[in-house]
């Protein structure tokens, strides 16, 4: 049964409003209530309850029958290969999570991917989910999150000082979606600390290596959520979240050979984490193909009661089906005709990267349904889209923070230059820099979308700024053997349309099954199971109580 796809039925002046309603409710405590997301047609499927998996999660097009050469080592499964295994009997929750165990005592130390390890833990819930009937296809599966989600009774740092020994008494409303639809967490992952940086200890000494080149930390694994992403190309674990702020899923899945989802701002909750930007911050799923990102985000996304930023927005629509490639016979078309923007200068150049976009744009054209067209950069956008307005999201960052800056500089860490940076914006500056971005917003919706469905993106942040979706994916290497990515950026709610189109180019290509060699044999200490790694957080000063916690997250 065809469907429609959720992009063109949204109201785009309807998404500005909220936008704006956005900026000022960054300026009262996000108490202001936003407009909803107006409607040209129904569409979607129902949100899921604040707790609950969402009802369009267990879909037999979540089901994937295993490759041949990935049944040998199940960690080389996609999250739908491992869910068609435990469906069939043929593949149980505790064989799955050992699997990793293994892999993470072999690897940890190398990878440096952990915050934490939560062996016993995994282990009881994969035997409990042999018990349980199952609940979809994230029944069992073994994922790693990053460590700026809440975990209930675990340690939720943001690898920082600031939380090293903050131990929350709930789960984020996203990691509480994916229990309840099955999933097991198998630990908590490195990240920038606060989420500024790729992944360092606060003090700014590297810790999480690229997978693919484990023996050189001078490679960039992506932005800071690069734990989770090294887990995942690692496999040391099914599939992961992160959050997006200024590129942290899109950079570090396209450094590593991953398809990761920035959603829509709203699209998932932001409740239970640890904030950045209140205007900014996108949870979303990194993952190893289009389908398992989808499987991932229906179970996180959908309203929550305590967040406004999620209220009032379209239905959750079939985003596990749009991740599913369509065929006319042995041929792979669109599942809708769709018109990919290509910006300026987007594959000018002879480098390797220039080279993989080349070879992109022309593997995505000869996919029936696909037209490539040449869209212009919107008016000024070097301007809208640089430092001087961009940096309005510093003050964002610090008013919350502002009796801590106060107290102990060193409590911030490396990080601490950007923190003050937020204290020295004057009020003018920052009301400037939210109507420069509802400007820039207007134009991207008039200028770009009125000729293209999706464009590629050289860069994450307009279309951070702007809260609008983005997928980053595998497109290449360079001959160094480190992976090479790109990122197509959507209407508003347009995360269907995103994943049909990164779905169709994977199943014509190979990219996305290559996974990097095993590194060299550890040597150094290894991350103890159940227990804080070494690289976590180890000193005493700035840390906050439950209660300054629970203010700053509200």
């Amino acid at each position: 049964m065809t469907f429609a796809p959720l992009d063109r039925t949204v109201d785009r002046r309807a998404f500005l409003a909220r936008s704006a309603a956005l900026a000022g409710a960054a300026t009262v405590g996000g108490a202001l209530a936003l407009p909803a997301a107006a409607l040209a047609a129904p569409g979607g499927a129902a949100a899921p309850a604040p707790g609950g998996p969402s009802p369009g999660l267990d879909r037999p097009e979540a089901y994937v029958r295993p490759r041949p050469e990935a049944l040998a080592d199940p960690t080389e499964l996609t999250l739908a290969e491992a869910a068609w295994l435990i469906r069939a009997g043929r593949l149980r929750p505790e064989d799955l999570v050992e699997a990793y165990l293994n892999r993470i005592d072999a690897y940890e130390s190398t990878y440096q991917a952990f915050n934490i390890v939560l062996a016993d833990a995994a282990r009881a819930a994969a035997r409990e989910a042999a018990r349980r009937p199952r609940t979809g296809p994230l029944h069992g599966i073994p994922l790693a999150i990053k460590d700026n989600y809440f975990t209930a009774g675990v340690p939720t740092t943001a690898n920082s000082y600031l939380f090293q020994d903050f131990v929350p008494p709930y789960d984020a409303t996203a990691v509480r979606r994916l229990r309840a639809a099955g999933a097991i967490v198998l630990g908590k992952t490195q990240m920038g600390p606060l989420a500024t940086t790729r992944a360092t200890t606060p003090a700014g000494v590297i810790t999480t290596v690229n997978a693919w080149a484990p023996t050189d930390p001078g490679v960039d694994p992506g932005g800071s959520s690069t734990g989770t992403a090294t887990a995942v190309a690692g496999r040391l674990a099914t599939a992961g979240t992160g959050t997006q702020t200024g590129g942290s899923i899109t950079a570090p899945a396209n450094a590593q050979n991953l398809t990761g989802l920035k959603p829509t701002m709203g699209r998932v909750p932001l409740t239970g984490i640890i904030p950045l930007s209140y205007t900014r911050d996108h949870p979303g799923p990194l993952a190893r193909d289009a389908r398992d990102a989808a499987i991932m985000l229906t179970a996180m996304a959908g309203e929550d009661p305590a967040d406004p930023r999620s209220q009032g927005l379209p239905a959750v629509p079939r985003l596990i089906e749009a991740a599913t490639p369509v065929r006319a016979g042995r041929r792979v078309r669109l599942r809708w005709p769709t018109r990919v923007g290509v910006l300026p200068g987007y594959a000018d150049g002879t480098s390797a990267t220039a080279q993989a976009r080349r070879a992109f744009l022309a593997t995505l054209a000869a996919i029936p349904g696909a037209t490539l067209v040449e869209v212009p950069l919107p008016d000024e956008w070097n301007l809208l889209s640089g430092t001087a307005f961009n940096n309005v999201r510093l003050a964002e960052r610090t008013e919350p923070f502002l009796p801590y800056l106060r107290t102990d500089l060193r409590a911030f860490g490396v990080s601490v230059t950007s923190w003050l940076q937020g204290a020295l914006l004057g009020g003018p500056e920052f009301v400037t820099g939210q109507r420069a971005k509802l400007l820039f917003l207007e134009r991207v919706l008039d200028q770009i979308f009125d000729v293209c469905d999706v464009v590629v993106q050289t860069s994450p942040v307009p279309f951070d700024i702007l809260g609008l979706p983005e997928i980053g994916f595998p497109i290449g290497f360079t001959a160094a053997g480190v992976p090479i990515g790109t990122t197509l950026g959507g209407l508003p709610y347009g995360e269907d349309r995103l994943l049909s189109v990164v779905a169709a180019y994977q199943a014509v290509t190979d990219w996305h099954w290559r996974r990097p060699p095993n590194p060299p044999a550890a040597t150094g200490p290894r991350a103890g199971r159940g227990t804080v790694a070494a690289t976590a957080p180890d000193v005493t000063r700035g840390r906050l109580t439950a209660e300054q916690v629970a203010e700053l997250t509200q």
